[in-house]
């Protein structure tokens, strides 16, 4: 619930300037709205659509039946004289190959037919050189906006910091947010020069230019900085809860986020609903007085937030997350399974369907080619690769060490994006797990130089994207150091040379290593990962996935 004072009544504005002395405020900013009358204002949004535009394999979300689902909500709305607000926590970039060969054209152009009025600018906009995103900016009919993203040489800010819109008289001001993190996972080779300042203070200082200039009634922070329950971020930057407890209390209606890809759904006072399912009833989070929400990921739901605003005053009636053609597994009499949908299954709009499928087979033409086999699963599954070595992570390192003939190789978990399952392997597997087109990089370095940074990669925290995969090297890890160092079944000798490789990334200081593409031994070999991943798994197919799996060489105590 938020009051702006200032914002009762014309009356009640003109009155304060004449007692004050202050000139009388302007038709801009005095309210358009009528006293004691009752308008309803609903907010939709999802969040890190990672570049699926295109249904899955099992008919689920979608933007041609998401369309229909919104032009449902907006008809509902308009019916009973509302209006819609549709807004984007950002992450459109990086997921899917056929989004990710086309800079995710297909999903900007989509979205405009799907009618967003903004989007925040998440972390994975810059998985690509600036002028990508200058050319999505061009592509979008809508505003990107971040007000903590700033030029390191001008000083400036990048982006546009907030948009304003007015509906029914009623003037809602719409914030973007980017993640500090972004300074650390994004590729330092594309944002070298670009500063990621903290959005918690960019948000009340952008607050209180609007309240002296705009005189906003509602105030809406599209953010891309993820929820942690009770503000527990662990080795995160400051999310959504840390933003609302950082201003006054009432500044922030609402908080639409992203980034940290689930339901915000409660059980109650800083307690996540750990067990909702899709078409549960869903509350959203409240601190300070603002309501915080997010919708999962990959527009598997639309959420809907239904308010009134009267006299000031704005408050939620009711809110829902709606799946978008989610399925569930059921069991049959017979014994096997079959997926059905959730709820009643939403049709496809046949204009956006029309307008995406082009998109949709120039990419499958280059990607469903098998390129190998495997006896087994290829882990790769976020909840397991960020917690210990994995037969994929490593097969991946090894890829990269044979590309580079090197001793050893280092593979951030955080670039290892899906599993590959048992069976035939495509182009398409390859891509969806490495979507981001690093470069194989290599560096000489001595055994001395070697352990420094094993002492800084190899202790990197689990749950993260930090967390080191390794091939080539046996070692053992306690208390925040490494021991027992061998490398080709050999103890590490401090003055003897060694290779190894590392992405680009991550070479460029990214996930918080060791800065190494200053080195004098650092050499970039322009080799594409997903391209060494696809050439090694067609020379070794079939792939034995025993043969890559962890046998302890890595002991964590």
């Amino acid at each position: 619930m938020k009051q702006h004072l200032f914002a009762k009544t014309a009356l009640t504005a003109a009155l304060l300037a004449v007692l004050s002395g202050c000139a009388t405020p302007t038709d801009d900013t005095l309210p358009k709205w009528n006293t004691d009358k009752t308008y309803r204002i609903t907010i939709l949004h999802t969040n890190d659509n990672h570049g699926r535009f295109w249904q899955n394999q099992n008919g689920e979300y979608g933007m041609a039946a998401r369309k229909t689902l919104l032009d449902s909500i907006r008809a509902e709305v308009k019916a009973e004289g509302g209006t819609t607000l549709l807004l984007s926590g950002g992450d459109i970039n990086t997921g899917v190959p056929e989004s990710d060969l086309q800079d995710a054209e297909p999903d900007f152009k989509g979205m405009n037919m799907l009618g967003y009025d903004a989007m925040a600018l998440g972390n994975h906009e810059f998985d690509n050189p600036l002028e990508v995103l200058r050319k999505q900016q061009q592509w979008a009919n809508f505003p990107m906006l971040s007000a903590n993203i700033y030029d390191k040489n001008t000083g400036k800010r990048l982006f546009q910091p907030y948009q304003i819109f007015e509906q029914q008289g009623i003037k809602i001001a719409v914030i973007g947010l980017t993640t500090e993190d972004t300074a650390k996972i994004g590729n330092p080779e594309y944002i070298g020069e670009i500063e990621f300042r903290d959005p918690k203070v960019e948000a009340k200082q952008v607050i209180a230019e609007l309240e002296a200039n705009e005189k906003p009634d509602v105030i809406i922070a599209a953010t891309h900085m993820g929820h942690y329950e009770n503000g527990q971020r662990g080795i995160n930057a400051p999310g959504d809860v840390a933003l609302a407890r950082y201003m006054q209390a009432g500044d922030l209606d609402m908080i639409v986020g992203g980034h940290s890809q689930e339901p915000v759904c409660m059980e109650g006072p800083n307690k996540n609903n750990s067990d909702f399912k899709p078409g549960d009833k869903c509350t959203p989070d409240q601190q300070n007085g603002t309501w915080i929400v997010q919708a999962h990921e990959w527009g598997k739901y639309v959420g809907r937030a239904d308010f009134e605003f009267q006299n000031g005053e704005l408050n939620l009636v009711s809110y829902d997350l709606i799946p978008v053609n989610l399925k569930k597994k059921i069991k049959l009499a017979d014994g096997s399974q079959q997926r059905v949908f959730i709820q009643n299954e939403i049709q496809q709009n046949a204009e956006v369907l029309s307008f995406l499928t082009p998109y949709q087979e120039k990419g499958q033409e280059q990607l469903t080619v098998k390129i190998a086999e495997s006896n087994g699963k290829l882990e790769g599954d976020r909840n397991v690769v960020r917690f210990q070595q994995t037969n994929l992570g490593r097969l991946i390192a090894a890829s990269h060490m044979e590309r580079a003939k090197a001793d050893f190789a280092v593979m951030n978990s955080g670039g290892v994006r899906d599993s590959i399952n048992g069976g035939n392997i495509t182009y398409k597997d390859v891509l969806i797990v490495q979507p981001f087109g690093n470069i194989v990089t290599y560096i000489d370095m001595s055994g001395k130089e070697i352990l420094d940074y094993l002492n800084v990669v190899a202790t990197k925290p689990i749950d993260s994207g930090a967390y080191a995969q390794f091939y080539g090297i046996a070692m053992t890890v306690a208390n925040g150091k490494v021991s027992k160092v061998n490398i080709g079944g050999k103890p590490l000798m401090m003055d003897k040379t060694y290779r190894f490789t590392v992405p680009s990334f991550n070479a460029a200081g990214g996930d918080g290593y060791p800065k190494v593409n200053n080195h004098p031994g650092y050499v970039n070999t322009g080799f594409v990962d997903a391209e060494v991943l696809k050439e090694y798994l067609q020379t070794h197919s079939p792939i034995d996935a025993n043969r890559f799996a962890p046998k302890g060489e890595i002991s964590y105590k």
